[in-house]
């Protein structure tokens, strides 16, 4: 498998883990044991047509159209988060639908004169899930400039709509792992380096102690009840990991993913990428990326997107 291959599988991984998700978001776990995801589905929570993402998959899609056009330019990129949000820029259907509050609270500010990388909140409060769903196209991106460099790009881009230090730092996390995977590493070897380079980088941080069963868990052994499938930005980060960690497909990791209830289209997305990544594009199933929304558009943005990481690699 090539790195075109894996950055496709994740990009495309992740906007229809959000899809997936969409029609039965904020269900309860109790619903999903009763009426488990098997595949894509229509309306349901937000009434849309199947193939639907949301603000996940459009921010995404804001930041690849970004980074294709400026490179790493946060100015640029929190203009096109306001596009999104003002006139529905790579939207789906061209309706904006399931906003986070502090993502509408930093877009506010923007678009009232704040520097983007000043826009993020930064109470405690502030560490939803809204800057992780969206970052893994600026790893993909940087995964071949130094470690330094991938993680300050991450931070940065973090702190456009979320920027306390525990958001940023999940969204280091899980862009350093999302490296390790695009060079080809397996699942758990992937996360082992990274709890290292984590750690080196973050030891010493007040927020580090957050990060406790990230960490430390050992995924392989946990059961689905202790595993949070909330919007709080850590939830999401383990139950991701836990996704693609007691899975052995990206079919699989979505759907369980899914299955979790709460915030479905997110911990999908996220762990869609992962598992996108990880397993590759052929591995994404052709017949839900069929059904995706503006499937032509979108596969000619990734195209472009993947070539450039591609030559960016090879410099």
């Amino acid at each position: 498998m090539n790195t075109m291959d894996r950055v496709l599988g994740g990009l495309w991984g992740a906007l229809v883990g959000d899809a997936l998700g969409v029609p039965v978001e904020f269900q309860s776990r109790s619903e999903r044991q009763a009426d488990p995801v098997t595949d894509m589905r229509e309306f349901g929570t937000h009434r849309q047509p199947k193939g639907t993402w949301s603000d996940d998959g459009s921010l995404i899609l804001c930041t690849v159209d970004s980074l294709l056009h400026a490179e790493f330019d946060p100015e640029d990129m929190g203009r096109r988060f306001v596009a999104w949000m003002n006139e529905g820029l790579w939207t789906a259907n061209g309706e904006v639908f399931d906003v986070g509050a502090a993502t509408t609270g930093a877009l506010l500010r923007i678009a009232g004169g704040t520097p983007a990388e000043q826009a993020g909140g930064r109470d405690e409060s502030c560490n939803g899930n809204g800057s992780l769903m969206r970052i893994l196209p600026v790893a993909l991106r940087f995964a071949s400039q130094a470690p330094k460099t991938l993680v300050e790009c991450l931070e940065k881009a973090s702190s456009i709509t979320h920027g306390h230090a525990r958001s940023k730092m999940a969204c280091a996390l899980y862009g350093l792992i999302s490296r390790n995977l695009l060079l080809g590493w397996k699942p758990q070897a992937a996360l082992d380096a990274t709890r290292v380079e984590f750690t080196g980088w973050y030891e010493r941080a007040p927020e580090y102690s957050h990060f406790r069963h990230v960490l430390c868990d050992d995924f392989a052994s946990l059961a689905e009840g202790s595993i949070a499938s909330t919007g709080y930005v850590i939830h999401t980060l383990h139950a991701s990991l836990w996704c693609m960690l007691t899975t052995a497909s990206y079919e699989d990791c979505v759907l369980r993913a899914v299955n979790l209830g709460g915030d479905t289209d997110t911990t999908a997305c996220v762990a869609g990428g992962l598992a996108g990544v990880h397993y590759g594009i052929g591995a994404v199933p052709e017949r839900w990326r069929n059904v995706m929304a503006r499937r032509e558009a979108v596969g000619q943005l990734f195209d472009r997107f993947a070539g450039a990481v591609v030559a960016a690699g090879s410099k």
